[in-house]
């Protein structure tokens, strides 16, 4: 594939503008509803001119693994995450984002892609492998000559699996072990130690560059930490302590790169793979289900020179790849299906909810095939072969306990006739690989595409 030279396409603003599982239960209480996250009601601003251009960016990306959107800079009671909510002050805040899928491996592909995770070529484990035939949007960055570095703390990541594609320099921290059931390491600050190292190589930040980091230690299993506060006994409170914690060594990797030179031209991004459940819905940990408590993830922009604001329309990470590539000034390659965040974040009050949020488990070993799609407050979701329907109103039942998919039947009838029309612009691909699906049937799908995407 061919990339046309890399050009900054917009200017911006130096003005500073206030404007405000596994499904098994476990001996524990389940919850009757996720308590609601408290969104900000702002007076939205005059769209604001973008300033004089200025060169191109880098850009940090930090995923946290199993990051649910009830933060404090949402309205969680508790300061878990105290350098987070210090960051959002000054950034973005996008309070109602979405991952793609409610697991690492269909959500941080279908990040690096930029597409729906069921068109993606990818083997049908659970512990899913992706074809070389996928494109990455670090692949663009890699053809014009952008720095592209990744570390991890996961077995996963290390496994042969596609996701290094695009990346010059891709580590592992030292000494992981692989359990397919749970994470037994705690990480972060091995995380941050090689991240300053690697990011402390000329080699690497010399020139443009775009660094990629999955923290690990929020995924089960939950500990306490004594750097962290005594939240409890349950598990959400040693998750929360895990939080802390993560918290604590983002801070530290970050206060390092405040006193590197590249640092006042870097835009930090971050983000989640996916949710966690703690009872919701009967549900203990992520997977399996598309439920908002497992998909809805939080999402803080930071750009130099540009205004915090808190953007209260629904957003995916689909939008993840064609934001990073304007901010760091080079095109999208046409294979991406998001829409670049650039211009919202340029021109304050200009954030218009999209026309849908597409949400997908496609089936693989572990996972039967779920869909969902929201527009506006309503979101549709399917099971299995599509003909079972719920509809919920997320505004008015946020913890989606009530089905109005037989009291709404125009609407149900409407949002399920969009998500058909998805489907037909955005065929789906199956999986290869021969291993058994979740519904019996064999994965015997291809590793590319027989003509040109």
């Amino acid at each position: 594939m061919r990339f046309t030279t890399c050009l900054w396409p917009i200017g911006l603003l130096f003005l500073t503008v206030a404007c405000e599982q596994k499904a098994a239960p476990r001996p524990t209480p389940a919850p009757t509803a996720p308590a609601p996250i408290r969104t900000q009601k702002v007076p939205a601003p005059l769209a604001v001119p973008a300033a004089a251009p200025r060169p191109p960016l880098n850009v940090i990306l930090i995923t946290i693994d199993s990051l649910r959107a009830d933060m404090p800079w949402t309205g969680y009671p508790r300061k878990i995450a105290p350098f987070l909510t210090e960051l959002a002050a000054k950034s973005a805040i996008y309070e109602r984002a979405y991952s793609m899928s409610s697991y690492t491996a269909k959500s941080i592909s279908s990040l690096l892609a930029g597409r729906y995770p069921s068109t993606l070529y990818r083997s049908g484990a659970f512990f899913a492998s992706f074809s070389p035939a996928n494109v990455f949007f670090t692949e663009a960055l890699q053809a014009h000559q952008v720095r592209t570095i990744g570390w991890h703390a996961h077995m996963y990541f290390g496994k042969n699996k596609g996701l290094d594609q695009g990346f010059d320099e891709w580590q592992l921290v030292p000494g992981l072990t692989f359990n397919s059931e749970t994470d037994e390491h705690v990480t972060s600050d091995k995380m941050t130690a090689l991240g300053i190292e690697l990011l402390g190589k000329p080699a690497n930040t010399s020139k443009q560059f775009f660094a990629w980091a999955h923290y690990m230690d929020p995924h089960d299993q939950y500990i306490k930490h004594p750097e962290s506060p005594d939240f409890g006994r349950t598990n959400r409170d040693r998750y929360d302590s895990e939080v802390f914690y993560t918290d604590l060594f983002v801070k530290k990797l970050l206060d390092w790169a405040k006193t590197q030179p590249w640092f006042s031209h870097t835009a930090i991004i971050v983000s989640a793979d996916h949710g966690e459940a703690f009872g919701e819905h009967q549900m203990y940990k992520h997977a399996f289900e598309l439920w908002d408590v497992l998909t809805r993830i939080p999402l803080l922009i930071h750009v130099p020179g540009l205004p915090h604001q808190r953007i209260l329309a629904r957003r995916s990470v689909i939008d993840l790849a064609p934001t990073i590539l304007e901010l760091m000034g080079c095109p999208p390659p046409p294979s991406l299906l998001g829409k670049s965040l650039v211009p919202e974040l340029t021109a304050v009050g200009t954030a218009e909810e999209r026309p849908f949020i597409l949400l997908e488990l496609p089936e693989d070993s572990h996972n039967a095939p779920r869909r969902a799609l929201i527009q506006g407050a309503f979101k549709l979701a399917t099971r299995d072969d599509s003909h079972q329907l719920s509809l919920y109103n997320l505004d008015q039942d946020p913890g989606e306990l009530t089905d109005l998919a037989t009291k709404l039947p125009q609407k149900r009838d409407e949002l399920k006739l969009l998500l058909d029309q998805v489907y037909v612009t955005n065929p789906s691909v199956e999986p290869y690989g021969g291993m058994r699906l979740r519904t019996g049937k064999r994965a015997a799908g291809p590793t590319g595409p027989t003509a040109p995407r």
